[in-house]
């Protein structure tokens, strides 16, 4: 026979109890002295049988069987660390006294406790192994001792009984796979969330602080350029410094609001939209990139939409001015069927975008159409220059928006 494993727990730490509210831990942590409840009623149930066979004392063999049978209920103190070899060691105890005795077969009762247990706990081989020992051997042995075949009745009818109580272990033990499958699935639910969430957290981190971080090294340098020669573009060059760096500190603020611990109100600034996009062009031209904007939709996005095609031309923008060494930026936002369409197209050098070097802005770019159902593409034009496209289905419908060519 395969040796008995007694079930995991519920919990990947022992005694833990899920914190979702969800079905009871039937492996967890138990009441005082719960491991005693089946041994407690198993010797009830016998006393009184064992108190009339020593009453009478009918034959050596019966007390000594009635006596083997009741000792046996001290055994299912280990059912839950062997299911298996309890059963097994039970079923030998108990089946002379089951075979034997006469009236209720009390003696069956730690034998019945022992079979459930083990049923539950995974051990089915030494289960049946067990009650089919005792369909065939419990007969037998009344049979040879008494010589009746009326005496085969009362152990084949405890073999059927069992036999049932196999079927009430099969269907606890499916109960708490279903539990435990349950559980496994709130919990990679949680933890798929989690990611997501930090997922989300590291785009717009990226977003926000690869796009201010440039804004403030390119407008420092045109500061340091003209301090001297002109003072005044140097100024501005300073102010657009502070703006952007302002902008950016909400920005951070708000993503990581949530953070705070419980009961803190965190200060959140609005999410960026597109009424904002004309607020990058005019950053970027002040740093001598010549910037179009053409705003052709006709509709309002959804929030959510509005804030992916904003960290698009944020991050295009970014991109451009730190790597392409490009001189001009044509954007255009469109509707095209059912889609929302962005493009961004620059006359810089292009960039590798295979999969393999694929760079944390492409690859937040692309996340982010697609967790909206769009696609995204980026490529090296065949005249020169680069072309990010991003292609979002219209998800909400609201009043007119004001298009408009910058």
């Amino acid at each position: 026979m395969p040796p008995s494993q007694p079930d995991e727990r519920w919990s990947s730490h022992a005694g833990e109890r899920p914190s979702w509210g969800g079905p009871p831990n039937w492996q967890g942590r138990r009441p005082p002295g719960a491991r005693w409840f089946p041994v407690l009623v198993a010797l009830i149930f016998q006393l009184p049988g064992v108190a009339i066979v020593l009453q009478e004392w009918p034959s050596t063999l019966l007390v000594i069987a009635m006596l083997a049978a009741f000792a046996s209920s001290f055994l299912l103190l280990l059912a839950r660390s062997q299911p298996g070899r309890v059963v097994v060691a039970i079923g030998v105890l108990c089946t002379p006294a089951i075979a034997l005795g006469a009236g209720p077969p009390f003696a069956a009762v730690p034998l019945a406790f022992a079979v459930v247990s083990a049923v539950v706990r995974g051990a089915r081989t030494w289960a049946w192994g067990t009650v089919a020992g005792l369909a065939v051997l419990g007969p037998l042995t009344a049979y040879l001792v008494t010589g009746t075949t009326l005496a085969l009745i009362r152990p084949l009818i405890t073999a059927l009984v069992l036999t049932l109580l196999v079927g009430v272990g099969e269907a606890i033990r499916n109960r708490r796979e279903r539990y435990r499958e349950l559980s496994r699935q709130v919990a990679a639910r949680r933890v798929s969330a989690a990611e997501a969430e930090r997922v989300r957290i590291a785009r717009e981190l990226h977003d926000v602080l690869a796009h201010s971080l440039s804004q403030i090294s390119v407008q420092a340098g045109v500061g340091l350029h003209l301090f001297d020669t002109q003072p005044d573009k140097a100024k501005e060059a300073l102010a657009a410094i502070r703006t952007t760096s302002g902008q950016a500190l909400e920005e951070v603020r708000g993503v990581l609001g949530f953070l705070r611990t419980e009961g803190e109100q965190a200060a959140r600034s609005p999410e960026p939209d597109l009424a904002r996009i004309p607020v990058l062009v005019t950053t970027y031209e002040r740093a001598g990139l010549d910037v179009t904007f053409d705003n052709a939709i006709t509709t309002t996005p959804a929030p959510a939409v509005q804030l992916a095609l904003y960290r698009v031309v944020q991050e295009s923008l970014t991109n451009v001015g730190r790597h392409a060494q490009a001189t001009t930026v044509r954007i255009r936002l469109a509707e095209e069927g059912q889609d929302y369409v962005l493009t961004v197209t620059d006359d810089g050098r292009g960039v590798d975008t295979s999969a393999d070097h694929e760079g944390g802005g492409l690859l937040g770019m692309r996340e982010r159409a697609e967790l909206l159902g769009g696609r995204f593409d980026a490529v090296n034009l065949p005249d020169g220059g680069f072309r990010v496209s991003a292609r979002i289905p219209i998800r909400t419908l609201a009043q007119p928006a004001e298009g408009g060519t910058r």
